[in-house]
């Protein structure tokens, strides 16, 4: 069953999203930005200034997730106007962010990341990626540019929305397993086997 906002209100009390925004935030010292925070049935999270990267074609490599080279991504630039702080996704290309909130899941929830629609509209996808039962930390962020121009990505403020899927409590969780991303830092975190 998918979890509603009191649900989600109750476990953010007990630590699930931090920080957390009790109501869907859609503007900031009366500008607008991209909402964040607790919808009826999901809660919109931020994207982190502190690191974005960008896939860089490096003639001769192939990009390879059982032997990552971090030499295929570049830091992205953080740029400032009157609308904010945003990164600058090139066309036709791919980027990792990484989320302001830091998640703690509960060992019967998994959680999916979706889009928003005010991105999908300009052509920026962000990848379908779960969170498993038992995991914690900030999670990394995928987008694809799918447009012929350059996209920005607003930090500090909602860049997918999280939908909390209850289900009957699993024999291993994730945090059990110990895998491999968890307790993820405020920062990208890089494919790992």
């Amino acid at each position: 069953m998918i979890k509603n906002d009191i649900w989600i209100t109750a476990m953010a009390e007990k630590g699930m999203i931090k920080p957390f925004k009790s109501q869907l935030i859609r503007k900031v010292e009366n500008l607008p930005v991209i909402s964040y925070g607790l919808s009826s049935f999901g809660y919109d999270i931020r994207l982190s200034p502190n690191d974005f990267r960008i896939f860089r074609h490096i003639p001769g490599t192939v990009v390879d997730p059982k032997n990552f080279n971090p030499d295929n991504l570049e830091c992205s630039q953080i740029h400032q106007d009157q609308n904010g702080s945003f990164f600058i996704l090139p066309a036709h290309s791919y980027g990792l962010g990484v989320a302001l909130e830091k998640l703690e899941i509960p060992e019967n929830i998994s959680v999916l990341c979706i889009g928003k629609s005010s991105y999908a509209r300009i052509g920026l996808i962000a990848n379908l990626t779960p969170a498993e039962a038992g995991w914690r930390g900030h999670l990394t962020l995928e987008f694809s540019n799918s447009s012929s121009a350059d996209c920005r990505i607003y930090a500090n403020e909602g860049v997918v929305q999280l939908l909390f899927l209850e289900g009957e409590p699993c024999s291993v969780s994730y945090h059990t397993r110990q895998g491999k991303y968890q307790d993820q830092p405020e920062e990208v975190t890089l494919a790992r086997v």
